[in-house]
């Protein structure tokens, strides 16, 4: 593997854990709820970016800027591992429809905003 590849994924993932760190911050904090919704906006924020840049980057960009941008800014700004997380922390607390919740909407929302980003792109530069 080349190192210039692994040096963009790093910079990318700088990037994206800031960007999810501020963005989940700031939309948990104007949230009047305990339901982790920072988290939920950065996984289907990202999902649809995913779906956009994915098609964008086939054809237009090189592989490491595919690398910067696909694999670590947008794999560092979700946060799947945050979700599972919270999920199991609201599982243990007996929280099970707070759970089950959390997991219905971050599938549903993720994989249609995923969905959405494609769509648009097409739209654009269909």
């Amino acid at each position: 593997m080349q190192l210039s590849l692994i040096i963009a994924v790093g910079v990318g993932g700088f990037v994206g854990a800031i960007l999810r760190f501020l963005i989940s911050g700031w939309v948990q904090k104007l949230s009047p709820t305990l339901f982790p919704v920072g988290t939920l906006s950065v996984n289907v924020l990202g999902s649809f970016i995913v779906g956009f840049a994915v098609l964008y980057f086939e054809s237009v960009i090189s592989p490491h800027q595919k690398a910067l941008f696909i694999t670590g800014l947008l794999g560092a700004l979700t946060t799947f591992s945050t979700f599972s997380l919270e999920t199991v922390t609201m599982l243990q607390e007996g929280l099970w429809g707070r759970a089950t919740a959390n997991i219905a909407l971050n599938a549903a929302l993720c994989i249609t905003a995923t969905i959405a980003g494609m769509m648009l792109f097409k739209r654009i530069y269909g």
